[in-house]
């Protein structure tokens, strides 16, 4: 059942092809109500200041209807919207573009909302770390199911970058896998021993268990809800022989702070659990 590893450009056709099932299904028979011959113009306008972030999902989901459907783009992915202006002029056929509208917008909201917060999450610690190799803002797993790597992909346009895609992308040793192993010394052992190819990362919880990490040959350690002395105090232990990630309920007020510490990252799991919708608008001239 699971025996391939899904690149970006196979998730975005599925999320495209599962969104359009899931709302137009058998028909749209609002759509019907329309003809269908010749084109229809439109503009897409957004209506708050937001990083623009899933236009291949958009023109995706429009051109699965109609092929022949064009869209010119006033942004780049990537760049910073102004509120109420036009994101982008669309020709198509009038029904496929009717039907087409909700399924792309929902993926250029939830995208471009992603790649917003993870910019001002990225701007907020520019200048902040003293670690010479800088300071990284990163994603954690906690997605929207069948959306990880769209999200993903959008926390990268938002100038942040990527945790472990998925489980097969990496080993991170939690707690449960310590207490499950027997121990910090035993998981890492384990984890080495399997010779996976992949990254290993050690989730610790006090300096105790960062010693015993460092000891076992961890190379990757994750601090967890560390206070800033602790951090700070990491840091100084570590020496540059592990890379040191922050994690556990950041704030984007703390974020500075924890950057100042030295640490190499810090994961944030409410770029792209917490969604809210940019909001965009589209209108058929």
């Amino acid at each position: 059942m699971f025996d391939y590893n899904e690149s970006l450009e196979q998730a975005r056709q599925r999320n495209i092809n599962d969104a359009l099932l899931e709302d137009i299904g058998k028909g749209d028979w609002t759509a019907m109500l329309v003809p269908d011959d010749g084109t229809v113009s439109a503009k897409l306008i957004v209506r708050q200041e937001a990083v623009l972030c899933g236009q291949a999902w958009f023109e995706g989901c429009l051109k699965k209807l109609d092929s022949s459907a064009q869209v010119k783009w006033s942004y780049d992915e990537g760049d910073l919207m102004q509120a109420n202006t036009t994101v982008c002029d669309i020709v198509a056929k009038p029904r496929a573009l009717l039907s087409a509208e909700r399924p792309a917008i929902n993926f250029l909201q939830t995208l471009s909302w992603t790649a917003t917060i993870t910019r001002e999450h990225v701007k907020a610690i520019e200048g902040a770390s003293p670690n010479p190799k800088g300071c990284a803002v990163l994603d954690t797993r906690k997605t929207i199911p069948g959306l990880r790597q769209a999200q993903k992909y959008a926390v990268t346009v938002g100038g942040g970058k990527n945790q472990r895609l998925a489980l097969w992308h990496g080993i991170l040793i939690k707690e449960n896998h310590i207490a499950a192993a027997g121990g910090v010394s035993a998981a890492m052992k384990a984890a080495i021993a399997l010779n996976s190819g992949v990254d290993i990362q050690i989730e610790v919880e006090n300096m105790s268990e960062l010693q015993e990490a460092l000891s076992a040959g961890a190379k990757s350690i994750l601090i967890d809800n560390f206070s800033l002395d602790q951090m700070r105090e990491a840091v100084a232990v570590t020496k540059g022989a592990a890379l040191l990630e922050a994690s556990g309920g950041v704030s984007l007020d703390q974020l500075k702070h924890i950057a100042a510490t030295g640490v190499d990252r810090i994961s944030i799991g409410k770029l792209t659990k917490d969604v809210i919708a940019v909001d965009f608008s589209l209108r058929v001239q």
